[in-house]
């Protein structure tokens, strides 16, 4: 009976004290007619935040089909970084996503949105469709 009894609280620590993302962030792609923009500025820096700061549970979803052209968007959980760290991360991310707007043919290719004050609840990803997890390594 003991040995259940501490299995049960066992598994119910971990889950308890996992880490669960409630606030992301949010950088849209967008089509003017040529299809999307790479998200490949954004996933290396991403890739390199979370190395550079060690950050080992990383969640980032990407919502397919929001549009004929092949527009989505990508969430990016910012519940385990310390105050410091988002503050660098959204600035980062921020010159990522002006660095590809700037570099694109204007009649051309499509843009990449972010604003750093719009935060998406898990509430509103839990009803959202064709949402995959990202892995980062």
């Amino acid at each position: 009976m003991k040995k259940i009894l501490l299995t049960i609280g066992l598994f119910s620590s971990v889950l308890f004290f996992a880490q669960k993302n409630e606030n992301y962030l949010q950088v849209g792609y967008h089509s003017i007619c040529c299809g999307t923009p790479s998200d490949k500025p954004v996933m290396d820096f991403i890739t390199w935040f979370q190395k550079k700061n060690k950050i080992k549970n990383f969640e980032t979803y990407r919502q397919n089909g929001l549009g004929r052209e092949g527009e989505f968007n990508i969430y990016i959980g910012t519940d385990g970084f310390s105050k410091t760290q988002k503050i660098k991360f959204v600035e980062g991310l921020k010159a990522a996503v002006n660095g590809q707007n700037r570099t694109r043919k204007p009649n051309r290719d499509g843009n990449v949105s972010f604003d750093e004050t719009q935060m998406v609840k898990k509430a509103d990803l839990s009803n959202a469709r064709n949402l995959t997890l990202l892995k980062n390594k």
